[in-house]
């Protein structure tokens, strides 16, 4: 997809600023990188701690260092009346479920019959939350940055998202007990979905790990070692790059429709994700079958092959 593929962000705690700074220091940011950005260069997308009200003000301070031109195709998550995609907001965490069916299936079970351990409850673990327990999935245990509950007969997510946003939390939830983040990552469970921040799942707590398969929805939960561990004790790991794909892919839509100046509508583009996600499943677990690897390792050969194959086909010019 042509959005680059660059991390940045700023070192705060945002939860300890007031919009108005934190207006401040989005703006000021995007200020700084602005020449690195553009609708063909690098198209920023929201991502921890961020939402479609952070990328509206990206979008603003960039349209105004484009001597007062709208760059609607700059940047993606942004809100639906300014040129936004509907279902954007959810796209991490549905993509990621559309790749749970198939990991779940993979393993001779199926989505009703399911458990599953969220660490995370920002927008991808909530959203995700969501669609698998809809499905029929028993989320048996979720957690944030204070803390976790679990319970046994799994957890009413509507009601836990209730009380999340009324308390700040997910501990005291009732009904549950509250457990540490943790606990969450050595539950027993068909299905552990890291989806807070990276290096969760480490050489020292990999050997404890029960799940039958690891769904990374965020970015680099797995250190190299815990990878090693866990596919010697023959835990599927389904990759971030792979897992929580959805949101770029979405962000490609939206690009796209921007480009066009017309809005698919919300259906549309959610079979849209549907079949690109279940595609790269596809893609991976067939090199993975063909070379007798990882689904992480099958996942970086299909994406270099790519990048090979296209490289070849352009030549050199010398």
């Amino acid at each position: 997809m042509p959005l680059s593929g660059a991390k940045g962000g700023v070192t705060c705690d945002p939860k300890t600023l007031s919009v108005s700074e934190l207006e401040r220091l989005t703006r000021r940011y995007t200020a700084e990188i602005a020449p690195l950005l553009g609708p063909e260069r690098d198209i920023p997308e929201p991502d921890l701690y961020t939402s479609e009200r952070e990328m509206a003000w990206m979008l603003d301070t960039l349209s105004m260092h484009a001597h007062g031109r709208y760059m609607a195709t700059a940047v993606t998550g942004k809100p639906l009346l300014l040129g936004g995609s509907p279902g954007r907001d959810l796209a991490s965490g549905r993509g990621a479920f559309f790749i749970a069916t198939e990991v779940i299936k993979s393993l001779g079970s199926s989505v009703a019959d399911a458990t599953v351990a969220i660490q995370g409850f920002g927008n991808a673990g909530t959203s995700f939350a969501r669609f698998i327990s809809e499905a029929g999935a028993r989320v048996i245990a979720v957690s944030d940055s204070s803390g976790g509950v679990f319970s046994e007969r799994g957890l009413d997510i509507p009601s836990l998202i209730e009380h999340k946003r009324s308390t700040g939390s997910v501990r005291n939830f009732p009904g549950a007990d509250n457990i540490s983040n943790e606990d969450v990552l050595t539950l027993r469970c068909d299905l552990l979905v890291p989806a807070a921040i990276e290096n969760q799942i480490t050489e020292e707590n990999a050997g404890l790990v029960k799940a039958r398969a690891v769904l990374e929805i965020a970015n680099g939960p797995t250190t190299l070692e815990a990878d090693r561990i866990l596919h010697e004790r023959n835990i599927l790991v389904v990759p971030d790059i792979l897992a929580n794909a959805g949101g770029m892919a979405a962000s490609y839509f939206e690009w796209v429709q921007g480009h066009r100046a017309y809005s698919w509508g919300a259906e549309h583009l959610d079979k849209l994700l549907y079949h690109f996600m279940s595609r790269a499943y596809q893609t991976v677990q067939a090199a993975c079958e063909r070379e007798n690897t990882d689904l992480r390792t099958a996942a970086y050969s299909v994406a270099l092959d790519r990048v090979a194959t296209a490289a070849r086909a352009r030549g050199l010019y010398a």
